[in-house]
């Protein structure tokens, strides 16, 4: 990819007021736990311990899904990507409770975490669940899934590889199914959107947004051989 000078980000860099209890969390299991985000090819075998099939998942938010779903799939390894510190702390403290050892937790950008710390073929899944919609349309250049990120997606993914997205605003789950749509590599393996799978947590973020009367879409691809 030809990157240009500034990158638009995708994310507010803000970390906010955390609790005392909370940045102990941070700093005692980011050694554990932690993957900084970095200019260099991530040696996934040195980082988990092991070569396993991989999954991305891009915006973790407080990490309730994410850790769920580590501790519930352990033969797969799960790398976290969030750039708030709060989350990232909350995250790493439920996979310490849960004793999951397959999942790492990258702060920073996930830009730069695909372009350059992932090889092409290197990751399984990729997941990203309920994103920043950027709901105003002058901020809409902001949003993740825009037609210059797809190849950055589909190239880190194996064949046969999924990608599986959720939002809780309709026009962006249009927007994702338009945009994902338009890449021939990409295969919908619905006719449109998916059913929430089992597997996938429902987190207090997406409860909230349901008894607000806002409609949860899943959209589930698959990368062609």
């Amino acid at each position: 990819m030809t990157e240009t000078a500034v990158r638009i980000r995708t994310f507010n860099a803000r970390r906010g007021r955390v609790s005392p209890q909370r940045d102990d969390t941070f700093q005692r299991l980011w050694p554990v736990f932690g993957v900084p985000v970095a200019e260099q090819p991530l040696d996934l075998e040195a980082t988990f311990g092991r070569r396993a099939p991989l999954v991305l998942e891009i915006g973790s938010g407080m990490g309730e899904a994410s850790a769920a779903m580590a501790a519930a799939d352990p033969d797969r390894d799960y790398l976290a990507v969030e750039v708030h510190y709060a989350g990232i702390a909350n995250l790493m403290g439920l996979l310490e409770r849960s004793g999951a050892t397959n999942a790492r937790v990258a702060r920073g950008d996930a830009i730069t975490l695909l372009t350059r710390m992932l090889t092409p073929g290197s990751v399984d899944a990729i997941h990203i669940f309920f994103p920043d919609p950027w709901p105003k349309p002058r901020h809409h250049k902001r949003r993740l899934i825009r037609p210059e990120n797809v190849p950055l997606l589909r190239d880190v993914l194996r064949p046969g590889g999924s990608l599986h997205l959720a939002t809780d605003w309709p026009g962006y789950a249009q927007v994702m199914l338009e945009v994902i749509g338009a890449d021939s590599t990409f295969v919908n393996t619905t006719s449109g959107y998916a059913q929430r799978p089992d597997w996938r947590p429902v987190t207090k973020f997406e409860q909230r947004g349901i008894a607000e009367g806002r409609p949860i879409a899943d959209l589930v691809f698959r990368r062609a051989a």
